[in-house]
């Protein structure tokens, strides 16, 4: 739940959020339509912001939607973003669509999850990805950075593990810094931590040929029973979210970057 921050107000907040995003109070103001003095004056704590005002900076300034709640009420106004859990009713059709838009992408692995990572669904391409894996990490609440980078999780099986961790660790840098997210930064110096598994898991099997063509982003290449796979990634999220737990949530889709990739998927498909 989203509280409001204590011993400081909404001018504070919001001169903390511009500064970060690297933007002058002129150029916030000709983005919001406002002017460099009632800035000045909103950050000074001198003039009170209206709601319409604070959800309007908050825009421009790309603030979370977790965290303009924490604008409001730090200006004395009620949050405007509801939190439904996810086992609400209200979020049947949520559900439904998350899990159509998953088995419809299967034999391909495609996973939906929350803003800190924890596993909310995901589809049999995953589950063929996961298999074999200890109890400890699979025992809910899933978390897909504990998972794959931990020494006993995936790691082992990635053939270019520290390049993919180097990509994980540096889009989780990214979001603390969009998110301020104290959780978040928590699992950061977890998984930072874990030592760096051998690539491949020092197992013999060959490395595939090399493409004829380059890879149109960077793969990921994971063993599994005898063959190395090759992924890229991509990350959907909702547009203009009007909920805090929608606007967290993440789909993230792992297409095959090579033919052998989908020859091998396809003849795993039920």
């Amino acid at each position: 739940m989203t509280t409001a921050a204590t011993g400081t107000g909404v001018g504070r907040l919001l001169r903390d959020w511009r500064e970060q995003r690297r933007l002058s109070q002129l150029e916030l103001a000709l983005r919001a339509d406002s002017s460099s003095r009632h800035i000045s004056f909103i950050e000074t704590g001198r003039s009170r912001p209206s709601e319409e005002m604070i959800l309007r900076l908050a825009e421009h300034l790309e603030v979370p939607v977790r965290e303009r709640n924490a604008l409001l009420l730090a200006a004395g106004y009620a949050p405007r973003y509801a939190q439904t859990p996810l086992d609400d009713p209200a979020m049947g059709a949520l559900r439904e669509g998350l899990e159509r838009l998953l088995q419809g992408y299967e034999p391909y692995p495609a996973i939906v999850v929350d803003g800190t990572y924890n596993v909310i669904a995901a589809n049999r391409g995953i589950a063929m990805l996961l298999a074999g894996l200890p109890e400890h990490l699979l025992t809910p609440p899933l978390n897909a950075m504990r998972i794959t980078l931990h020494p006993e999780g995936l790691a082992p099986r990635i053939h270019n593990l520290r390049e993919w961790r180097e990509h994980l660790l540096a889009q989780m840098k990214r979001q603390i810094a969009l998110e301020r997210s104290e959780a978040l930064r928590e699992l950061f110096e977890e998984v930072a931590a874990y030592p760096l598994a051998e690539a491949g898991g020092g197992s013999d099997v060959p490395e595939p040929e090399p493409q004829p063509y380059p890879y149109v982003a960077l793969p990921l290449r994971i063993e599994h029973e005898g063959r190395v796979l090759s992924f890229v990634s991509s990350i959907s999220t909702f547009n203009t979210p009007m909920d805090v737990t929608v606007a967290e949530l993440a789909i993230e889709t792992l297409l095959p970057a090579d033919p052998a990739t989908v020859k091998y998927l396809q003849s795993q498909a039920p």
